[in-house]
């Protein structure tokens, strides 16, 4: 505080005193302004670092999905990489932001920062097990075997078939026939469960579609054993290759069955759209709370500090 007393204005104390007050008063301005200067800088970087943080957040969770939906092993791996390069900027964001938040006594903020921080890190591990098991893949992977691999195994049990059915003569052709349909139809079987097998999460359904399986292959196991006993020795390499297919088809099978059992693309994609979901709005809500916070400082709010 300048502690005034009558002096003349003209007499030489009272330049003196004029002259003191000038810059006592100046050096108070200049430290204002140099002080506001730097406290709105400083939020203008937190503003701009809140707003990183919501772009990389919402690039995070969208590489995250798009992991989950890939359809090749390499699309799910890239985008999970996308998504651990987005978390790890978010975290570097919330390092820098804390401390500045804390300069700048801005309670509220820094408390909004801390709830996004403790929700991020339920986010992340969360996400990190989703990641986990998207890349693996394992109902792609089902699902690739049971069109590919599988259905060309089967095509050949039944073109084997079909050449013990054109070599068969007419006196047992009708027999013949009927096994090698049912042959064919029991394999048939198989192959329209395994998709349903490959979509369904419920241990219970697969279970029940997997003895359904193994009965059809009981099924044409019993043909083909048929077959050996009603037709000439000429038919037996094709039912040797018809056997070899069969053999080959249920290894097949299996596999299937043990990949789609993991169900890694059913349950990254039921805890994406059900626990991530709610985690991802909680961690926007704070996000935007903290953006909305910092908009409303301003010159007022940095002289009341």
């Amino acid at each position: 505080m300048i502690t005034s007393f009558r002096v003349p204005r003209h007499s030489p104390a009272g330049r003196v005193r004029l002259t003191l007050q000038t810059l006592l008063l100046l050096g108070i301005v200049s430290g204002c302004g140099e002080d506001t200067n730097v406290v709105l800088e400083r939020l203008s970087q937190a503003r701009q670092i809140t707003s990183d943080l919501q772009l990389q957040f919402t690039r995070a969770a969208d590489a995250a999905n798009r992991a989950v939906m890939a359809d090749t092993d390499e699309a799910s791996v890239t985008f999970a990489k996308e998504a651990g390069q987005a978390t790890a900027s978010i975290q570097k964001d919330i390092e820098t932001l804390n401390p500045l938040l804390a300069t700048l006594g801005y309670a509220d903020e820094t408390r909004l920062l801390k709830e996004f921080s403790d929700r991020f890190a339920e986010y992340q591990a969360l996400d990190r097990r989703i990641l986990d098991l998207a890349v693996e893949n394992t109902n792609l992977k089902a699902q690739r075997l049971a069109f590919g691999p599988a259905q060309e195994a089967a095509n050949a049990f039944r073109d084997a078939l079909k050449a013990v059915q054109a070599s068969e003569s007419d006196k047992d052709r009708w027999h013949v026939e009927a096994l090698i349909a049912r042959a064919v139809t029991t394999v048939r079987e198989i192959q329209v469960l395994q998709a349903p097998h490959i979509a369904d999460a419920d241990e219970a359904v697969m279970t029940r579609m997997e003895t359904e399986m193994a009965t059809s292959e009981k099924e044409a196991r019993r043909s083909l054993d048929a077959l050996r006993a009603v037709t000439p020795s000429a038919s037996k390499p094709h039912l040797d290759a018809a056997a070899a297919a069969l053999a080959r088809f249920m290894d097949l099978n299996a596999q299937i069955i043990a990949l789609s059992r993991r169900n890694t693309n059913v349950r990254s994609l039921a805890l994406s759209l059900d626990q991530k979901r709610t985690m991802t709005v909680s961690c926007e809500e704070r996000l935007h709370a903290l953006q909305n916070a910092l908009a409303k400082r301003g010159y007022s709010s940095t002289r009341g500090r």
